[in-house]
């Protein structure tokens, strides 16, 4: 079984200024050494101020297994990241949401000599108390945690997730703890 859209999606490759250059093959903007692609990263917290995070499938060729925030993916060429959010959402936790943005940052991580990340991701948030669904070919776990209870494990386990999801929290976590 491989992850949704692995061999289909065409993603949007950019600029380091996030203006389309063309699309290209998921697969070809991740292996080796990557090509600079539009992403996003959502963001799910509950009324008890716990936020949704995911053990990633053990099928995903980057990071199999690690932590990660709640939803990240990309969009389609042609598609908007409103839609591509609310569009993944569904596929991978079987839950609706309304994303609102906060930001946006460039990255690029190496994965083993197996591929690398190589993101502009637009990052938001939303807020939702439905119980996820995940896919199994994108997701392995899925647990609500508090605020204190995820500072505590990235802070005693940070090789646990992914570096996207590290850079995020550090920007985020001040803003999901009242």
């Amino acid at each position: 079984m491989k992850s949704l859209g692995e061999e289909t999606d065409q993603l949007c490759v950019v600029d380091a200024n996030d203006e389309l250059e063309g699309i290209a093959s998921k697969k070809s903007c991740h292996v080796g050494a990557g090509r600079r692609h539009r992403a996003f990263s959502l963001h799910i917290i509950n009324s008890r101020r716990e936020l949704l995070i995911h053990r990633r499938s053990n099928l995903k060729m980057l990071w199999p297994g690690f932590w990660s925030n709640s939803c990240c993916s990309h969009p389609r060429a042609g598609e908007s990241l409103d839609a591509a959010v609310k569009r993944r959402v569904i596929e991978e936790l079987g839950i609706s949401v309304a994303p609102r943005f906060c930001f946006k940052f460039e990255y690029r991580e190496v994965y083993l000599d197996i591929g690398t990340e190589h993101e502009i991701c637009h990052v938001f948030v939303a807020e939702t108390d439905e119980t996820p669904h995940p896919n199994s070919s994108e997701i392995s776990e899925v647990k609500f945690i508090s605020v204190p209870d995820l500072d505590e494990l990235i802070s005693s386990q940070p090789e646990d997730f992914t570096p996207w999801f590290r850079m995020q929290w550090n920007v985020l976590a001040e803003g999901f703890s009242d």
